[in-house]
């Protein structure tokens, strides 16, 4: 399985989504909370080409990009063979 990352805040309701998503499926991930280690922040903006907002999800080296676009590969049915790629 792909290495997951996501760039969060403990706040955030679609960060939540993501998460539930994610742990549902049974896929282990890093959580990077910006809000708890605001250093990590220009981490992820220069990873996620100059997105600014969370989450920010990474499958391996794919940018997936946020919660929607998350819950859009699982309602293609194209998530699990990105995971498993």
């Amino acid at each position: 399985m792909q290495k997951v990352e996501l760039f969060t805040k403990g706040y955030c309701p679609y960060c939540s989504r993501a998460k539930a998503l994610l742990e549902q499926k049974g896929v282990t991930f890093t959580d990077h909370e910006i809000d708890k280690k605001p250093e990590l922040r220009p981490v992820m903006i220069e990873r996620a080409n100059g997105r600014t907002t969370v989450p920010q999800i990474f499958i391996g080296e794919t940018h997936v990009g946020g919660c929607d676009d998350l819950f859009a590969l699982e309602s293609a049915g194209k998530l699990e063979a990105l995971l498993n790629a």
